[in-house]
């Protein structure tokens, strides 16, 4: 895991990163800017468990990839999960969570992705551990209000102009940022790839 100092506010990015793109950097500049950073871990996956591994480039293809987009220091590239030997959210949360204690963190994910969050395992667990920021992405914008997880944590919702105090609720608590959206994704890029 990256070093850090007690009383930070550390966000959690998790995903494939398969590969990275434009539109990882432009949800890292809004969750750092808008919920008051001081670090944000791109948590590179060894695997996605909802999603085919067929076409997953090697883990270490794609951390030299997101290392080499990650231009802002505040933005720490790791794997850690490969070290765990889970590709479970709820577990890295839970081992995050017991190895640093003082820090505050705040899971941070691409809306694209709240449509099936209920289908990830022990998703309720995941809410109630940290708070969340939900970062607005294309076409996802209305799909997000009939999400399963919105509609359970409808509650424990905060207000947009909050979002740079997120870090001090108490999970579950979550947020849904607008901002600028890249039409990039990483399905998309893999496509054109294969038929240039």
């Amino acid at each position: 895991m990256p070093h850090v100092e007690p009383g930070m506010v550390v966000g959690l990015f998790g995903g494939s990163f398969n590969p990275p793109h434009q539109g990882h950097t432009l949800v890292a500049e809004i969750a750092i800017r808008r919920l008051g950073l001081h670090q944000l871990w791109w948590m590179v996956t060894p695997g996605n468990p909802l999603k085919s591994h067929r076409e997953l480039a090697p883990l270490a293809d794609r951390l030299s990839a997101c290392e080499a987009m990650a231009e802002d220091p505040r933005i720490k590239v790791t794997a850690f999960e490969k070290a765990l030997g889970t590709s479970y959210t709820a577990k890295t949360l839970d081992y995050i969570r017991a190895r640093n204690s003082a820090v505050h963190f705040v899971w941070v994910m691409g809306a694209d992705n709240l449509a099936g969050f209920h289908r990830w395992q022990h998703w309720q667990k995941i809410a109630s551990t940290f708070p969340i920021a939900v970062i607005d992405r294309p076409g996802s914008t209305l799909a997000y209000l009939s999400s399963k997880m919105a509609r359970t944590f409808d509650y424990a919702r905060i207000d947009e102009e909050d979002a740079g105090v997120l870090w001090q609720k108490k999970a579950p608590a979550w947020t849904f940022i607008h901002g600028p959206r890249s039409t990039l994704s990483s399905t998309a890029l893999r496509t054109a790839q294969k038929n240039p």
